[in-house]
């Protein structure tokens, strides 16, 4: 991932949903004027979603989600029917898409209904409208054709239109410092740090902090102290990754505000106050208990991974109990029925957008299961949670 460009998590998600040969392959390449999805008359060429990045004007980057048919049948059918559904939780907005010549079936009634109750901004997009007019339009939905270019303008300017109140609501960190402040971000090069680049947060941060005038001062949590001894001026913030946050505090004076990337994404995406409320399970958590550990991405476990081996360590030494169980997850493998578990820790979801991070929460919440997140519960861990959250005092006051 190179500094210029946008990360997919916070790229528009538009996901396209119909049935079988609606004709949502041939909408995503007249949309984007390339052939991206593959365009059959078979029923079911589609079987998993697939998504894409790319640039869509007049919005700019987006992800274009395209999904197997509402009425896809057999096992296999069903499952992917399943997933498709399952796509609705990172869409940002949905395209319900209807052949003309068919009109709207129950499947497509029951998709309209879920992207209702889960209040995502929508159209439904009639297709094929050179084979067979569409019936009566409202506000909500509009003619194309694939086929001879009919309205595909119209319908991205519509699609920008909806975007526009997709924006996310919370910042990194712009929002907290001023033109010309000093930055400090630590950042530990160890085993499980990528060879030859930093990590989404690390560079979405670094570049926000440009976008504001502010200097970042980058550097290891071994050559912190005497980075800190260097500098003219005091720091507006250090930012640690969270692993580091026990030594890092130690480091840090007092008098410098102190926080970590993941704390960071918390707030970014919209769910800091939930997550430290969450901290506060760890404290609460028994003997033979199960916490549910959940990254948002896939990546290789190398010794000394933070979710897997930090995290149960620093978790066992606050609670004192050596018989905690835990479960591990990542990628899109975030469970369905969250009652089993006392506690979930996860992520800061730099990978995931706001809507499917919110969402992942709500589950949690529906189960009546607290969650928190790797930042949070480390910085609880180590009994500095409070300090590292100076920069949000609206939820450093729910301690």
């Amino acid at each position: 991932m190179s500094l210029n460009s946008t990360p997919s998590a916070d790229r528009v998600h538009i996901g396209i949903f119909g049935r079988r040969n609606a004709g949502k392959s041939s909408l995503i390449n007249a949309l984007t004027g390339q052939s991206l999805a593959i365009v059959s008359d078979v029923a079911g060429t589609t079987t998993d979603p697939v998504s894409k990045a790319m640039e869509l004007l007049p919005l700019g980057p987006v992800v274009m989600i395209d999904t197997a048919g509402l009425d896809d049948i057999g096992e296999l059918g069903a499952l992917r029917v399943k997933k498709t559904y399952q796509v609705l939780n990172k869409t940002d907005i949905a395209l319900l898409v209807i052949s003309s010549a068919d009109g709207m079936t129950d499947e497509d009634k029951r998709m309209l209904e879920r992207i209702k109750d889960k209040k995502l901004a929508y159209l439904i997009v009639y297709t094929k409208t050179d084979l067979a007019p569409a019936p009566e339009l409202d506000a909500d939905s509009i003619a194309v054709s694939a086929q001879t270019g009919e309205n595909i303008h119209e319908l991205k300017e519509r699609i920008a239109a909806l975007a526009k109140e997709e924006k996310a609501e919370f910042p990194i960190i712009s929002d907290k410092v001023s033109s010309g402040d000093l930055a400090v971000l630590v950042i530990p090069i160890d085993n499980a740090a990528p060879k030859g680049r930093l990590i989404l947060p690390q560079q979405q941060t670094i570049r926000e902090l440009l976008d504001c005038g502010c200097t970042s001062v980058v550097t290891r949590e071994t050559e912190l102290a005497d980075t800190l001894g260097k500098l003219a001026v005091k720091p507006k913030v250090v930012i640690t990754d969270s692993q580091a946050f026990g030594k890092v505090s130690k480091i840090v004076p007092e008098d410098i505000t102190l926080t970590s990337f993941s704390i960071l994404f918390a707030r970014h995406k919209g769910s800091l106050i939930e997550q430290v409320r969450g901290a506060a399970q760890i404290d609460k958590l028994k003997s033979g208990d199960t916490v549910l550990i959940s990254e948002g991405c896939t990546h290789h476990r190398q010794c000394g991974d933070i979710g897997t081996v930090k995290l149960p360590m620093f978790i066992k030494k606050r609670t004192g109990l050596d018989d905690l169980n835990f479960r591990f997850t990542s990628g899109t493998e975030f469970p369905d029925d969250l009652t089993q578990y006392s506690l979930v820790i996860h992520c800061g979801g730099c990978m995931l957008n706001e809507r499917e991070m919110k969402y992942r929460i709500k589950c949690a919440q529906d189960a009546g299961v607290r969650i928190t997140n790797y930042g949070v519960a480390i910085a609880h861990c180590n009994g500095i949670l409070k300090r590292s959250l100076s920069i949000f005092p609206e939820a450093a006051e729910l301690l």
